[in-house]
């Protein structure tokens, strides 16, 4: 059972050969810069594997702060400060790309019932529902 607290405690295992030190630079301005530095199981640099810099930022709605989180393509710290601005503009269009999706997809599952219909007993539409009625 996938809500059973004993099987997502025993899928918890961190992978060892996927391990990274996390930085966190920001500007106390406009946003934050993660740093995330690949290293071995001993915790000394692993010079194989690349840098990762990754982005937030907050969008502000009409419900409160939408945190916002997103790759930096960047060779160095230096480079994801200067692709910053580009980075967050397609960031905040992917999320609200998303929304959008959201927001169809849920407007679209919205099954309402037949003009005129009321609710018989039990809060069951009459006729038993789920036959196909033409005019």
């Amino acid at each position: 059972m996938a809500t059973d607290p004993g099987t997502r405690v025993a899928d918890a295992a961190m992978d060892e050969t996927s391990l990274y030190r996390e930085e966190i630079y920001t500007d106390r301005k406009i946003g934050t810069l993660r740093v995330l530095l690949p290293v071995k199981p001993d915790g000394t640099p692993d010079t194989i594997r690349r840098t990762v810099y990754q982005g937030e930022a907050q969008l502000m709605t009409n419900v409160g702060p939408l945190p916002i989180s997103f790759d930096i393509d960047a060779t160095s710290l230096a480079d994801a400060v200067s692709k910053y601005a580009d980075a967050t503009k397609a960031g905040i269009e992917r999320a609200m790309r998303e929304l959008q999706e959201m927001r169809r997809q849920a407007s679209s599952s919205i099954v309402l019932p037949p003009a005129g219909a009321t609710l018989g007993p039990g809060g069951t539409l009459p006729g038993g529902g789920g036959k196909i009625q033409l005019p």
